[in-house]
């Protein structure tokens, strides 16, 4: 009766926010509020417990980021960046497209997807608009390519940190094992981009001409605060990627790189605090709540052991089903707490495995599935909501549907090419 109530009320929650009826943070908190009126989860289990409460790393990681960029945005960084990106495309609109994936791409395994689109996004939406360019299609291109690009890592997608952890995986493994799929899939996507976004890629020849005679450094405005700011943002950078050699968590180095950018350029707090994304903030609260209800209520644990029923002892068929499974199912929820509640059951199955290679590759199964199936929806992964979000602040609404309509074509090609990289490396070949 429980499961069955719970599955009703995430539906129910589910269908506002593709259907866009009432706001998509109201339909989160809305549905949140249910659980806990249902009493399928408490104030604990809501906010504070580890499998079914708030994932409050995530939250204070996407403040602290946020404070960051917002500081970032006042010294003219992203005008900066905007010009200079607009001139070396020749104002082209696929030539630009492909100049933000890379960027995107490439930042996204160091730092993580949701830090790169947050640092990208303000740039996107200032160049499109010089050139008089659609915004939308960028944003989602970016969004989709941070999560691709993100899987390569272990900190450059939030999931993989909780594989990491639970499978006691280190970066390099994660660099090893996925990184040559995610430069294959790259290449596809942005092959594929030149399809999906055919329509809006076309040239106005008057936007170029005069973006030519624009002289980027112009658009910093002060040049001592911004390298003092670009310090903080390095120590950061560089902070992430050794976060567990320091045994700092992800968020507390957002906070402490916020706190140490606010100080260096001395930055009022209606500066930067106007800049956060806060309905952003409070829909993930909602739908991290949502989530725990049904982990709280055994369903996501009743369909993870039914799985591995069904595949016995057959290991080419259990990566089957956790690489498409995860990303069907990782489509409807977000990737991170459905990845922390089938965590440990990947975990038994591991152990159960004949060899090692082959458990191993169950690992990277998972990991790939729930990463790229992040792509599928708008609300599959932490990117793609701070990516709508941001759309939503600048007057350029993305809806569920529009974001989706592309995320399901990516996630069914990468998926499927990233079934044969497994199968030959692990299983003919391994």
């Amino acid at each position: 009766m429980t499961a069955a109530l719970a599955i009703s009320i995430f539906v129910l929650a589910y269908v506002l926010i593709a259907t866009e009826r009432i706001h998509r943070v109201a339909a989160a908190l809305g549905g949140a509020a249910l659980m806990a009126v249902a009493g399928i989860v408490d104030a604990h289990s809501a906010l504070f417990a580890e499998e079914t409460g708030v994932e409050w790393n995530v939250i204070f990681l996407l403040l602290g980021m946020m404070i960051i960029v917002s500081i970032l945005k006042q010294t003219g960084l992203f005008q900066y960046l905007a010009i200079w990106a607009a001139k070396r495309a020749r104002g082209r609109p696929y030539r630009l497209m492909v100049l933000l994936i890379l960027l995107t791409a490439l930042l996204s395994p160091v730092l993580d997807n949701v830090t790169t689109v947050l640092l990208v996004a303000p740039v996107t939406v200032l160049v499109c608009r010089r050139l008089g360019l659609p915004v939308a299609p960028y944003l989602i291109a970016e969004a989709l390519a941070s999560n691709i690009g993100g899987t390569a890592t272990l900190i450059g997608d939030p999931p993989n940190i909780i594989i990491g952890a639970r499978a006691n995986l280190s970066f390099n493994d994660f660099l090893l094992n996925l990184a040559p799929i995610v430069v294959v899939l790259m290449a596809v996507f942005i092959l594929l981009c030149r399809y999906l976004f055919r329509d809006t890629l076309r040239l106005r020849p008057e936007h170029p001409a005069d973006l030519m005679d624009l002289d980027e450094r112009e658009a910093i405005t002060d040049p001592k605060r911004l390298v003092r700011c670009l310090v903080v943002l390095g120590m950061v950078v560089v902070a992430f990627g050794l976060h567990s050699v320091l045994h700092l968590e992800p968020s507390i180095i957002a906070l402490l790189g916020a706190g140490a950018m606010v100080v260096v350029s001395d930055a009022r707090p209606q500066e930067f605090l106007e800049e956060v994304e806060w309905p952003t903030l409070v829909f993930f609260m909602g739908l991290f709540i949502l989530v725990g209800g049904l982990v709280r209520a055994g369903v996501i644990e009743r369909l993870g052991e039914a799985a591995i029923s069904a595949v016995g002892g057959d290991y080419v068929l259990a990566a089957a089903g956790l690489l498409f499974g995860s990303a069907v199912l990782g489509a409807f929820v977000d990737n991170i707490p459905y990845v922390a509640t089938m965590a440990p059951i990947v975990q038994d199955l591991v152990e159960a495995a004949p060899d090692a290679e082959q458990g191993g590759a169950l690992w990277w199964a998972f990991a790939l599935g729930a990463d790229l199936g992040g792509n599928a929806t708008a609300v599959a992964a932490s990117a793609n909501v701070v990516v709508i979000g941001i759309a939503a602040r600048n007057g350029e609404p993305i809806s569920f549907w529009k974001f989706t309509k592309y995320g399901a074509v990516v996630t069914a090609v990468t998926v499927s090419l990233a079934w044969p990289y497994v199968w030959l490396r692990y299983f003919a070949f391994g």
